[in-house]
């Protein structure tokens, strides 16, 4: 069950309408790596999770990754105005403005809409989990990205607040990981010593090179 709370997460704000800018901030509501793509991901590996610990947590962050997407879409509609005005936007998506009387849409910024293809989901938690860590990551970039190409400091401000939620979401990604990395795909089906070897590819290979030949061990995150 959901509840719509009408409070955001960080209040959002403009100093002035920039409909450019919204295009681009289009790729966080709509894009491969935006908050709906979150949601929809972590909230359908959350389904056959046995762990309740880690179960809540991808519904947690689902259901807050819900709450960004209405962030980054008032964001947007704040940036758009009050007229329409295709002109307005000379790279990136115009449908905006010719279709969807500037309601934000569930578009990337080239005006591509949103598919269930961006969502990853294996069954294997600690395969999802390393998808997820990935996700968070590339998700920063993003908004780092975007943090780089607005002067308004009310949205800079939305964007350093999603930034470091990402952070926080991608922390408590590794952390489940560590409960549960050797499980799953991660435990030793009888492997051979193949499992276990580098094979350096590269010639000639750099002298002082910091990979192993022998005895290759999983990361860890601790």
């Amino acid at each position: 069950m959901f509840k719509h709370e009408k409070m955001l997460f960080h209040p959002v704000a403009v100093e002035k309408p920039n409909p450019q800018y919204a295009a681009l901030l289009q790729e966080q509501l709509g894009g491969a790596n935006g908050e709906l793509k979150a949601a929809m991901q972590y909230m359908s590996q959350s389904f056959r999770i046995k762990d309740p610990e880690i179960k809540d947590l991808f519904l947690d962050i689902a259901a807050e990754e819900l709450g960004h997407m209405e962030m980054i879409a008032q964001t947007i509609s704040l940036l758009n105005g009050h007229d329409v005005d295709a002109a307005a936007v000379p790279a990136g998506e115009i449908q905006t403005h010719v279709l969807m009387g500037l309601n934000p849409g569930l578009i990337n910024a080239s005006g591509y809409s949103w598919t269930g293809d961006y969502v990853s989901v294996t069954g294997d938690l600690c395969a999802d989990l390393l998808s997820n860590i990935a996700s968070e990551q590339r998700a920063k970039v993003v908004y780092e990205y975007l943090y780089r190409q607005i002067g308004d400091k009310k949205v800079r401000e939305t964007i350093d607040f999603l930034l470091n939620r990402e952070e926080a979401h991608n922390a408590m990604f590794r952390e489940a990981f560590n409960k549960v990395q050797n499980s799953g795909s991660n435990r030793d089906f009888g492997t051979t010593r193949a499992a276990k070897m580098y094979f350096s590819m590269s010639e000639p290979s750099p002298a002082d090179t910091t990979f192993p030949k022998t005895d290759v061990r999983p990361p860890s995150f601790s």
